[in-house]
């Protein structure tokens, strides 16, 4: 009775021959490289002295905002060090922090989207990314940055944000956010 197509062992061989595949998949979606920006690590500092391999640190990067010319971002994350981390195998906390900027003439490149991903990085092997994403606030006419982790099954309420005014000082002629938010 135990070969019948609904039986208990047969379920149970279906899974076991589907798992591979389902793993695969799932390392497949989670490694798409996400939207490429281009970004510069300004440095790092230790927080964790690891003998005979890499110390956990702090690195910080810099990144510019890829459809808003003259703002750019200071980002810090916790990273691990040790064995685990040197070959990508850890999973970083979901610490992080987030500082943009106003560094120049500011030029909408396009219109956006509210919510819209600006930066990722992947924080584990699988399923963990450090997201950064812009909002528009119309009635103070600035960007607002958002960076928080997001998990496949569960995300981390560890957050920061940062916001941009997009005022001239002493000029009317300030772009308004809401024009090319969609």
């Amino acid at each position: 009775m135990k070969n019948w197509p609904g039986s208990t062992d047969n379920v149970r061989l279906t899974l076991r021959r589907a798992r591979p595949a389902v793993f695969s998949i799932a390392l497949l979606l989670a490694n798409t490289p996400p939207e490429l920006v281009a970004r510069d690590e300004i440095g790092d500092v230790d927080t964790r002295f690891r003998l005979f391999s890499p110390d956990d640190s702090i690195k910080v990067l810099a990144f510019e905002d890829p459809k808003v010319k003259g703002v750019a971002c200071y980002l810090s994350m916790a990273q691990k060090g040790g064995y685990s981390g040197a070959l990508g195998l850890a999973e970083d906390t979901s610490d992080a922090s987030i500082d943009c900027r106003r560094t120049g003439q500011l030029q909408f490149t396009e219109a956006f989207r509210n919510g819209e991903r600006v930066f990722s990085e992947r924080r584990s092997m699988i399923f963990k990314q450090l997201r950064v994403v812009r909002f528009c606030d119309p009635e103070r006419n600035a960007l607002v940055y958002l960076a928080y982790s997001e998990r496949v099954i569960e995300g981390s309420p560890n957050n920061s944000i940062s916001a941009v005014p997009l005022y001239s000082a002493g000029s009317d002629k300030a772009p308004r956010c809401e024009h090319y938010a969609e």
